[in-house]
């Protein structure tokens, strides 16, 4: 079976009133974007940016093939805007000032501004959804969107119909990322002159949907065509739907939840240990060239194996000839096997641009979730008046299915007009960024259809 992939960093806005930040690509640089993504090695998917359409077995560069990848064309160019608040108070009752993130668009905001479909972005991605950047056009590798499959002319998410906006989230992963504008522990404090490290307030899912529901109210905005979300994004998407009624008619949760429940909660908590366990945190207080960066290093190893499946992850090891028994392993107590170091140096690659501190908010902002942010999943599903769509993945070991059929149960069971469509693959987790487009026709009719 062949599978569409588009590339992750994972295991994923003031812009002129009424204009746009994509225009379609010229024919020449997309001929160069398709050359490049036919010859270039197709990096495990967690671990690289990009788009294009491949078999599982051209996923691993070790064993590319060039002939067995159909080459995606991205079909929007972009660039990234700022978006900035003087002075904005948490959910938790905290103010944070000269708050910055950034923000991207596709399509065009039409004359009474009702065609905006927002797109919120999973654990360690970014508001880059689809396209590629002006300033990467004539790049050999561009960065290609993590949705761009979903999202464009003529896609799913028909940007010739919609303004598909999306938005860096504050304390965004990948920090030290020249495409991410954020807000968060890294940043320097304008009242110290310091970052601020873990002086940062805590920061939940509703801070992230309320600067975009600023933003787009900056760009006069009142009410969205829909909300769309990956995993971290999926609980920005049902926290709209709960905390906004009247802003969101439409809501779709891809491999997702309604909560965070103490399973989940005492998962993500494992995924910050590493950090807070190694020397150089120092309680949060370090500097760029002082990062824990082994502590992130083994956070990113975990978070990438709980997003995968056994069947990818095992096909993996067999095309690096893992064996048990493997003779440095057998001979070294310091030494790894290939699997492992196949995880590590993907890990290690991906920290470069990330920061410790901002991954131990998003652990805890995941922690503090349900929707509606208040006593229990139930009070904020009652709140929620949108069509929702819920695509769980049937291989997901993070974020299990059973999470978001019961918010959809719930929701039905609230007499809600609610749909569910389950994903199946091999990719767990991932399979709601590698291959939701194989529910396009699906959402693309969700989206078109009357309310």
């Amino acid at each position: 079976m062949r599978l569409k992939i588009a590339f992750l960093y994972c295991t994923l806005l003031a812009l002129p009133l009424i204009t746009t930040t994509a225009c379609s690509a010229n024919s020449a640089n997309l001929a160069n974007l398709a050359n490049s993504a036919s010859t270039e090695s197709a990096e495990f998917i967690a671990t690289t940016n990009g788009a294009s359409t491949a078999d599982t077995s051209a996923v691993d560069k070790n064993n590319f093939d060039a002939t067995d990848i159909e080459t995606h064309q991205p079909t929007l160019v972009t660039k990234k805007e700022t978006f900035s608040i003087e002075s904005f108070t948490t959910f938790g009752g905290k103010t944070i000032n000269n708050v910055k993130v950034g923000w991207e668009a596709y399509g065009q905001l039409n004359a009474d501004k009702s065609n905006v479909i927002l797109i919120t972005h999973h654990f360690s991605g970014t508001s880059h959804a689809a396209g590629v950047y002006e300033s990467s056009m004539e790049d050999t590798n561009p960065n290609i969107g993590y949705w761009d499959a979903l999202i464009g002319s003529g896609k799913a998410i028909d940007t010739d119909i919609y303004y598909v906006v999306s938005v860096d989230s504050l304390v965004n992963l990948n920090a030290y990322d020249d495409h991410v504008i954020t807000t968060g522990p890294a940043t320097i404090n304008s009242e110290t002159g310091k970052p601020w490290g873990l002086e940062f307030p805590v920061v939940t899912i509703r801070d992230f949907v309320n600067v975009q529901k600023a933003l787009l109210e900056s760009l006069g905005v009142q009410k969205l065509h829909a909300v769309i979300g990956p995993s971290m994004g999926s609980m920005q998407a049902i926290d709209w739907a709960s905390a906004y009624p009247d802003w969101v008619p439409r809501m779709i949760s891809v491999i997702g939840s309604g909560e965070s429940d103490a399973w989940t909660t005492a998962a993500l908590s494992h995924w910050a240990m590493p950090i807070r366990l190694d020397a150089n945190w120092n309680k949060g207080s370090y500097s760029r060239h002082n990062e824990p960066a082994e502590g992130l290093v083994a956070s990113l190893m975990m978070i990438t194996q709980h997003a995968l499946y056994p069947t990818y992850f095992n096909q993996q090891g067999n095309k690096l000839g893992y064996q048990a028994v493997e003779q440095a392993p057998l001979e070294n107590i310091n030494a790894q096997h290939s699997i492992v170091k196949w995880l590590e140096s993907r890990a290690r690659q991906r920290a470069k641009k990330m920061d410790a501190n901002h991954l131990l908010y998003l652990v805890r902002a995941c922690q503090l979730f349900v929707a509606g942010h208040g006593n229990s999943l139930k009070a904020g599903l009652e709140n929620i008046q949108a069509e929702t769509l819920f695509l769980p993945a049937s291989t997901d070991l993070l974020l299990m299915p059973y999470l978001a059929e019961s918010a959809h149960n719930q929701l039905k069971g609230l007499g809600k007009n609610s749909e569910l469509e389950t994903l199946n693959g091999p990719f767990g987790h991932l399979e709601g960024v590698v291959n939701v487009q194989a529910e396009g026709e699906r959402i693309a009719a969700f989206l078109s259809s009357a309310l």
